[in-house]
């Protein structure tokens, strides 16, 4: 059995020199594979770098909304380049978040459009950062004719409504340690009806971590966990669920 870790911060602080050990950790796990996500200059170099130091990994680059006040030109045509070096394989992450409200809500939907302007160009996948911002992100996203480039809906947190609408876009949903929470009635809905060849599972490590493990500080590995709580939602095997996810997230990725 192979899992793959479709969304994971291994550029993170906390696992800064550190990173052979956890990714050791899980492989005993049988998590053989993870999508490393940036979200500013430096977690995007880091991203980068670790893409580049482990077979196993896998970059994700781009310009989170938190700091979408800073991406100017400069940044731009830093990440265009990232995007085009090997083992760069989606755009992400990117998106709306008005909970945390780091940058003004008409900078976020500006930025978040130019860099789908870019994946579009590119033809590269997307990762997506949405909370509490469903609508402008839905709207944006199908003003963008998403379809023709895919994307991933990192950490989905809806419910079955709103998991068809970016379905019906072309989206995949990727499903985090959330879908263990006891009072997550809406990520567990969503989750048992989600179609196999449209769902992705990831830890979005050092966050989100997983029971039996919550309270602590996540990492890679912890998305077996995530995998076995899915399994027991729709009433299958953790393997069935690993085969799927990791099918598809080779797929999304583009790595044969």
């Amino acid at each position: 059995m192979e899992i793959f870790d479709s969304h994971t911060h291994l550029n993170d602080e906390p696992f800064r020199g550190k990173e052979e050990f956890y990714l050791d950790r899980a492989r005993k796990l049988c998590v053989t594979k993870a999508a490393v996500a940036g979200q500013d200059s430096e977690f995007n170099e880091r991203a980068m770098d670790l893409s580049q130091r482990f077979d196993n990994l896998y970059a994700i680059v781009g310009y989170c909304p938190d700091v979408a006040k800073d991406f100017d030109q400069k940044a731009q045509d830093k990440l265009i380049e990232q995007l085009q070096m090997d083992k760069s394989v989606a755009l992400g992450e990117i998106g709306l978040d008005y909970y945390w409200d780091e940058s003004p809500h008409d900078v976020q939907q500006k930025v978040f459009a130019q860099q789908l302007e870019i994946a579009h160009d590119l033809k590269m996948p997307v990762n997506i950062h949405t909370r509490d911002a469903f609508e402008d992100t839905y709207r944006i996203l199908k003003d963008s004719k998403v379809g023709e480039y895919g994307g991933i809906i990192h950490n989905f947190n809806g419910d079955p409504e709103w998991l068809k609408k970016f379905l019906d876009l072309g989206m995949m949903v990727s499903f985090s340690g959330v879908v263990s929470f006891t009072k997550a009635t809406d990520v567990h809905a969503s989750a048992k009806v989600v179609p196999w060849d449209r769902m992705l599972i990831e830890t979005d490590a050092p966050y989100l971590t997983p029971k039996p493990y919550r309270g602590k500080q996540n990492e890679t590995g912890y998305v077996r966990y995530v995998a076995q709580a899915i399994a027991d939602l729709r009433d299958t095997s953790v393997q069935e669920v690993a085969e799927h996810t990791y099918e598809n997230a080779m797929k999304i990725y583009g790595i044969k």
